[in-house]
């Protein structure tokens, strides 16, 4: 019998007992769902088996790895209920996971139909009589030829497709009540542990709204972002006019030698689009302030470059500036819990010295702009002078740029904000979707280590603190821009690929950050890689990757 340690106590268990039998016994003591678990330090499924002495703890829903199992079991209960439903139509007339929308996925029925009311709730009944039923989730390793073989006849080119190019010799594929799928990520152990959900038509499509990763065990109601659904879809059409909706489509074009091509098209594309806000800027005549804003790594530094360039063939005299510029001195900066500066709270800006020097400006004052020392932590004065003449006007780049206390004793007329972010539209496959996070943290890892000598341990170790910095201080300002941008590029990761893949492979395995380097390393196995030779010095993944023509 296998000696196991649990919470400090020493258990002993027949052999091939089930993790999912002792979670049982020890779920009681948890407030959330438990859905993983460690076993000597190995992130393990429910459904696995004790063969030996070891130590083992709980992962719950309330932790990224045991939500995210949540979310995929869910999906594949979405996927699975669709195909019941539609019965011999479901190979045309398929559910695609697209993107993220708050706490809710957005999926399209692909095949020219529209989901209606009465689609949504036939869909969540048959997803219910999957809880109740508490069928089992089985998974099962196939060699890749076999896998291929059997999404071909399900009809699944999308994966098909996937795997053609997938250097792995085996599959990993759940099986459910007769049907079969691949899902990026471990699952749960069978449907009874999905209980919180709710499909809701919406915009032609399904919404699969879920919990929360704060708040695991209850449904919010879904909180309507019109502009970032109207970016995500533009991206999602825009690749399905290319043919690149999914991996293997990318990495199909890659091999065919059409990728140079497909760079220049994508840029082309962003070039115009970031004209098209530069020339509303101009048409409205009284802009002075155009704020930038968004999350980590979404590439506004390149972007506040290439508008200002726009903005110049208008007739216009943008000035780029940084808001860390207008850090509070050191010894005034915020301390989070730990004792740390906290540099994201809006506190560690001097906001009543940047709405002075704003509105001195506006007033024909001149200002002698500020530049903080990072080194000292202490602004300093360069003599670095502006006026505004006719055509002048400042671009402004920092996280607080949509919160309206940062411009709150600005003239609203004079102001234009524009929010930013990686809105990623390309999915693994039809029913894996690459969350948005994902990418802009392998932009973030990769820059990290280029511009400050960064390990990847250092970067992934920090990233939980920036994201929850996000989602307080810039998610709940985004639909209030004037304009939003998409800086995702639809070729990037898989040029990212390489400059990531060491970085990545140089965590060790008794490195808290190792699990999730593996994971990553895991996700970019999908892409066959492509030589950044192609991409443009001005290009917003020259910001990341390094080679770009402009200051980072």
């Amino acid at each position: 019998m296998p000696t196991v340690m649990i919470n400090g106590a020493i258990r002993q268990y027949d052999k091939g007992t089930t993790y999912e039998s002792i979670v049982k016994e020890y779920q009681p003591k948890y407030n959330y769902s438990i859905a993983l678990i460690y076993f000597n330090g190995k992130m393990c499924e429910l459904s696995k088996r004790i063969e030996k002495d070891g130590a083992l703890s709980f992962i719950t829903t309330s932790d990224p790895a045991g939500y995210n199992a949540y979310v995929r079991t869910a999906q594949m209960m979405l996927v699975k209920a669709v195909s019941d439903i539609l019965g011999d139509k479901s190979k045309e007339a398929r559910v695609k996971i697209e993107f993220s929308l708050g706490n809710a996925c957005f999926c399209s029925i692909l095949g020219g139909m529209r989901a209606t009311p009465e689609l949504a709730e036939k869909i969540e009944a048959r997803m219910r009589s999957f809880v109740e039923k508490n069928i089992p989730i089985v998974k099962k390793t196939y060699p890749i030829d076999d896998a291929i073989e059997l999404f071909r006849r399900q009809g699944m080119k999308d994966k098909e497709k996937l795997f053609h190019y997938r250097r792995s010799s085996t599959v990993n594929v759940y099986r459910m009540e007769g049907y079969s799928d691949y899902f990026y990520g471990y699952m749960l152990p069978a449907t009874g542990y999905v209980r919180n959900f709710k499909i809701q038509a919406y915009k032609g499509g399904l919404l699969l709204i879920l919990p929360t990763l704060d708040e695991p065990n209850k449904i919010r109601d879904f909180n309507e972002q019109p502009s970032l659904f109207d970016q995500l879809m533009l991206a999602t059409k825009w690749g399905d006019l290319v043919n690149i909706s999914t991996v293997g489509d990318l990495n199909e074009q890659i091999c065919n030698g059409s990728i140079s091509d497909m760079v220049l098209v994508q840029e082309a594309l962003q070039e115009r689009r970031i004209g098209d806000i530069a020339q509303r800027i101009h048409d409205n005549g009284k802009i002075r302030f155009v704020l930038v804003a968004g999350p980590s790594s979404s590439g506004k530094t390149t972007f506040s470059h290439r508008l200002a360039i726009q903005l110049k063939s208008f007739g216009l005299r943008p000035h780029i500036i940084s808001m860390d510029h207008y850090f509070v001195n050191r010894d005034r900066t915020p301390v989070d819990i730990d004792g740390n500066y906290n540099f994201d709270v809006i506190e560690a800006l001097d906001l009543e010295l940047f709405n002075g020097d704003m509105v001195d400006l506006l007033n024909g004052e001149t200002i002698e702009m500020p530049h903080f020392d990072f080194k000292t932590g202490r602004r300093v004065y360069k003599g670095d002078f502006l006026k505004f003449e006719e055509n002048d006007i400042l671009v402004i780049e920092g996280i607080h740029g949509l919160n309206p206390l940062t411009t709150e004793h600005m003239p609203e007329e004079n102001i234009f904000k524009i929010y930013i972010s990686a809105l990623t539209s390309l999915n693994i496959d039809e029913h894996n979707r690459i969350p948005s996070t994902d990418a802009r943290l392998l932009r973030r890892l990769v820059r990290d280590h280029r511009t400050r000598s960064y390990s990847a341990q250092e970067t992934l170790r920090s990233w939980k603190k920036v994201r929850e910095g996000e989602e307080e201080y810039i998610y709940p300002y985004q639909e209030s821009a004037d304009a939003v941008f998409n800086s995702v590029l639809i070729y990037e990761l898989a040029v990212i690929k390489q400059f990531a893949e060491p970085l990545l492979l140089n965590v060790r395995t008794n490195e808290p950050e190792y699990y999730e380097a593996k994971r990553l390393i895991k996700f970019l196995d999908y892409f066959v890689g492509i030589d950044p030779t192609p991409v443009p010095g001005n290009s917003l993944c020259r910001e990341f990757v390094g080679g770009g023509i402009f200051p980072v």
